[in-house]
């Protein structure tokens, strides 16, 4: 159980506040897991899950914002990460691939207009592509923590190669500690061999129909990312 904490003393809405980088760790060739530091140690980001972070930053002379989905379990203390893949042409994502630790950045939030709520659909159907996990990655986490939430979750995760998949290890080990409530189905654009058990290709309508629930009042669908 979380103590008691007012969200807006660590993020606020309307106004940018600094958070200074603690720790850069590189998950693949394009994608990091950014660490920031909490104003204390005993601070927990306390972001309702659905919510998002904004990111502010001066470009050629002009304030840019993306918006990004902590990936931190909410019972994590003193920090949160932020999982972000850098483009060469982008501008917030090319700027937060050349920060270093000790650097600060400046952030802003809760943003968006969906909060998800215990057992508010009977089932979900999630599509995501590369980063795009992130904000799924919160909802999945809020499920299978809640004994009482019941709602059961399919995930259909599209990339490119293996090496392109985010936190792959987080994921399977929820699906293996919840069956019951989750379960991952991985497809890949360029499988690394035969012996890959997964889906190949793009995401096609048979695989929605094979692993998503069927449309109805108490199913909810969300899709997230590049999935061609």
């Amino acid at each position: 159980m979380l103590t008691t904490f007012n969200l807006e003393e660590i993020l606020n809405p309307k106004v940018f506040k600094s958070f200074k980088l603690i720790e850069k760790i590189p998950i693949s060739h394009n994608t990091s897991k950014y660490r920031f530091e909490l104003p204390k140690p005993d601070d927990v980001l306390g972001l309702p899950v659905g919510s998002h972070i904004a990111i502010m930053a001066e470009i050629n002379g002009k304030r840019i914002s993306r918006s990004y989905t902590p990936t931190t379990p909410e019972e994590d203390r003193g920090h949160f990460d932020l999982v972000i893949k850098s483009y060469p042409t982008g501008n917030i994502s090319k700027l937060m691939g050349e920060l270093k630790v000790g650097d600060s950045v400046g952030m802003r939030g809760p943003k968006g207009n969906f909060v998800y709520k215990s057992n508010m659909c009977r089932e979900i159907g999630m599509i995501a592509g590369g980063t795009g996990i992130t904000p799924m990655l919160q909802i999945i986490r809020r499920v299978c923590n809640d004994p009482t939430d019941k709602t059961k979750i399919n995930l259909i995760f599209a990339n490119v190669t293996e090496d392109d998949i985010l936190l792959k290890k987080e994921l399977d080990e929820i699906a293996k500690a919840s069956p019951e409530n989750f379960k991952v189905h991985y497809v890949l654009e360029r499988p690394p061999s035969e012996s890959w058990d997964g889906e190949v290709g793009l995401v096609t309508k048979e695989m929605i129909e094979k692993y998503c629930p069927k449309p109805a009042k108490d199913v909810n669908c969300y899709y997230v990312g590049h999935c061609r």
